[in-house]
């Protein structure tokens, strides 16, 4: 899962719904089920992220979207299995890895083709 997100302290809501590719809807249905996630309120209510808040969001996003689990399953797995985080970023790694070698690979099709 990429999410393509600059280095900052803190991101708007809209910000994170496109990096997640779901709706605002959902980032804020899911601060309600889940209590690791705790974004900053200004005065206006507006939501802002920390880069914590969008580690947490990735495992989630992994846990419910990638893997199939129910929000309930997510839940205990989050307060049950504490390689979750290691795992998603592992993942992570991954593939930038993988983009990587692929960039690789097609700047040496460019070139035999040359």
């Amino acid at each position: 899962m990429k999410t393509n997100l600059p280095d900052k302290l803190y991101y708007s809501i809209g910000e994170v719904a496109k990096a997640f590719d779901v709706n605002a809807s959902l980032i804020r249905y899911w601060e309600q089920e889940f209590p690791i996630i705790k974004p900053k309120k200004n005065k206006k209510g507006n939501r802002y992220f920390t880069p914590d808040d969008i580690k947490n969001l990735k495992i989630i996003y992994h846990l419910v979207k990638e893997k199939g689990y129910t929000l309930d399953g997510a839940k205990i797995a989050l307060t049950t299995n504490s390689k979750i985080s290691e795992t998603v970023t592992l993942i992570d790694r991954l593939e930038f890895v993988k983009a990587e070698l692929l960039k690789l690979k097609d700047s040496l099709v460019e070139k035999d083709s040359e």
